[in-house]
């Protein structure tokens, strides 16, 4: 279910995805390593790491949350895997008020999504991301792969 900013049940879920040749999470901050690319040149399988924050208002915390991240193609159709299953990461997450934060404080949940190998064609690809099955505009992160001519 894909629904416009500013709707659905989570009006104030804000998200920022990055994409990186690496990421972690340490100590609650991201770590990215070659990040914020939208083209990669892949010769053969690949893979990356899709970092990112969603920013959980007060309301939503402490509450049990899913999301899932879709890798999709310029017609936003799933890329299948070699599995035959459309390429995709769901999880959840819960995020907990620490003591003392000052009422209607939202709360910043950093997570590092690995994806690969893969070897895709080249072409516009977007990772989406929808969290408790609604999906907005800037929930994604958006790139294109080119296969440089060989030597």
């Amino acid at each position: 279910m894909q629904r416009s900013a500013g709707r659905g049940t989570h009006p104030a879920v804000k998200a920022t995805l990055l994409l990186a040749d690496y990421a972690r999470v340490a100590d609650g901050k991201l770590d990215v390593l070659g990040g914020g690319w939208s083209l990669i040149n892949a010769a053969g399988p690949f893979g990356f790491a899709l970092a990112g924050i969603v920013q959980c208002p007060w309301d939503q915390t402490n509450v049990q949350h899913t999301f899932r991240l879709d890798l999709l193609d310029a017609d936003g159709q799933g890329i299948p895997g070699s599995d035959g299953e459309t390429v995709h990461v769901e999880g959840g997450f819960e995020a907990g008020r620490p003591a003392g934060l000052k009422p209607g404080t939202p709360l910043d949940i950093p997570f590092v999504v690995p994806f690969g190998p893969l070897e895709l064609a080249p072409g516009r690809y977007e990772v989406r991301l929808s969290i408790d099955g609604e999906s907005r505009d800037g929930w994604s992160a958006a790139f294109t792969v080119v296969t440089a001519p060989r030597a």
